[in-house]
């Protein structure tokens, strides 16, 4: 007879390309209990691949199994650590753990703890590894304010680039918190928008709102919400979460919010919900300065990999990487881990080698640079580019030059829509769901990255 954890395995057998499918979801097992699944991964690298790229998909295939909404958390801890040593009768392990190499860039923990008292998420970013700059300084010192009540504010919202360091501090507040509440289980809700709205909408069809409310509502006393910009224009989404942030406010439950883009900047959002989302400080992000970006590498390689770089590479790895930290930091990883598979020391020569396959121009590509790659690489002309095809080819080009142009250039939004004949809404919802392709490494995301990163920039 099959178990759930089987029945789940055979529709995301069925549903993935069998790479992901052997790579991140043949190495877990799983305990499920009630509507909760818990998976185990073999290792951080396996869980930090799963939290990123297949959470909303192993989600949906469970609560088709179990006939209503799943709630998907991924650990690596021991069962031994919780706090609960005899558990009720669950599925068993069906399958056995494999090694798996680290993904290339560190991905944001999802986690949904359930309503009752629990262990702490084992959160991967603190306080304490993050690098400050002039860049960050007012995100960070605010974060910690919320956390040490003396920001004024149980809301706070933070904005960037992607790759700056928004999920870093989100997930810093959620450590700090809950370590803070040391005299009970401190009740913690960290999903994207987009999980906000997968989980009301599988609430609805399995006509469990009152479920849903509840447990948004009346069981969290820290809400960490990434990516609010996913909301444009999911008017019954977007009533749900305001009536959701308001009953937090009333209750006194802290209200941690990230977006790409600044509130102003979003279309199709309620008027209400959007000052709602400006009720707490708005704290944003800039890019680093050079002595920032080599802080951070020198930082790094100490505290994860532990090893000492010397500055010359510190400071070619942060002259030649502008656009984002998540990209400086892979950059990092492949150099540490090239030295160390072939034995060689960490020099200029070496970084020069790795930096071949990461953006290496001191200077960022302004707009019409940008245009004419993309042009180039999709075999498109600008008219094209420019045109209302919404052919399927052309509509992921544009997408691309909005991407790169939000990424590299000080344009604002309006700008960039007007050299496309865009409003900026179609941009924003145009970067919208390229990040999304990109962060979940669908096979659209992985072809976009192979794209970008081979680009002429």
């Amino acid at each position: 007879m099959k178990t759930s954890w089987d029945r789940i395995l055979h529709i995301l057998q069925k549903n993935l390309n069998p790479g992901l499918f052997k790579i991140w979801i043949s190495p877990l097992s799983a305990v499920i209990r009630d509507d909760h699944c818990e998976l185990v991964a073999p290792n951080e690298f396996v869980a930090s691949g799963v939290r990123d790229r297949l959470l909303t998909t192993v989600t949906q295939a469970a609560s088709d199994v179990l006939g209503r909404p799943a709630r998907v958390t991924v650990s690596t801890r021991p069962r031994s650590t919780a706090l609960h040593p005899t558990p009720p009768p669950a599925d068993p392990a069906v399958q056995r753990p494999m090694a798996l190499p680290a993904p290339a860039a560190t991905p944001p923990a999802v986690l949904a703890p359930a309503p009752a008292p629990r262990t702490a998420p084992a959160w991967r970013f603190s306080f304490d590894d993050f690098v400050v700059g002039p860049c960050n300084e007012l995100a960070f010192a605010a974060s910690q304010g919320l956390c040490r009540k003396t920001l004024l504010s149980d809301q706070l919202i933070l904005c960037s680039s992607p790759g700056l360091g928004k999920t870093h501090l989100l997930q810093a507040i959620g450590r700090s918190l809950t370590a803070i509440a040391n005299t009970r289980a401190v009740r913690v809700r960290y999903l994207t928008a987009e999980e906000f709205a997968t989980r009301m909408v599988l609430a609805l069809k399995m006509r469990e709102m009152d479920r849903f409310k509840a447990e948004f509502r009346d069981h969290v006393d820290i809400l960490l919400l990434e990516d609010i910009h996913f909301l444009q224009g999911k008017e019954k989404i977007q009533d749900e979460l305001l009536a959701t942030l308001k009953a937090l406010r009333e209750h006194g439950s802290k209200i941690v919010l990230t977006s790409s883009f600044l509130p102003r900047e979003l279309s199709g959002v309620d008027r209400q919900l959007a000052s709602r989302f400006c009720a707490g400080l708005l704290a944003v992000i800039e890019h680093p300065d050079l002595d920032t970006r080599m802080r951070i590498v020198s930082h790094k390689a100490r505290t994860r990999y532990q090893v000492d770089v010397p500055e010359d590479v510190s400071a070619l790895l942060a002259q030649r990487i502008q656009a984002d930290i998540r990209t400086l930091e892979s950059c990092l990883q492949s150099l540490v881990l090239k030295a160390k598979l072939l034995n060689r020391q960490i020099t200029t020569e070496l970084a020069l080698e790795t930096l071949r396959n990461y953006e290496a121009k001191e200077a960022g590509p302004d707009l019409a640079a940008i245009i004419r790659a993309v042009c180039q690489n999709f075999r498109l002309s600008q008219d094209e580019l420019s045109s209302k095809s919404r052919r399927q080819n052309i509509v992921i080009a544009r997408n691309t030059a909005f991407y790169l142009a939000r990424k590299h250039t000080g344009l604002s939004l309006e700008d960039i829509g007007q050299e496309f004949n865009r409003r900026h809404s179609t941009v924003i919802k145009g970067i919208t769901k390229l990040e999304r392709e990109i962060a979940q490494q669908t096979p659209l995301g992985r072809q976009i990255t192979h794209t970008i990163n081979h680009m002429n920039l």
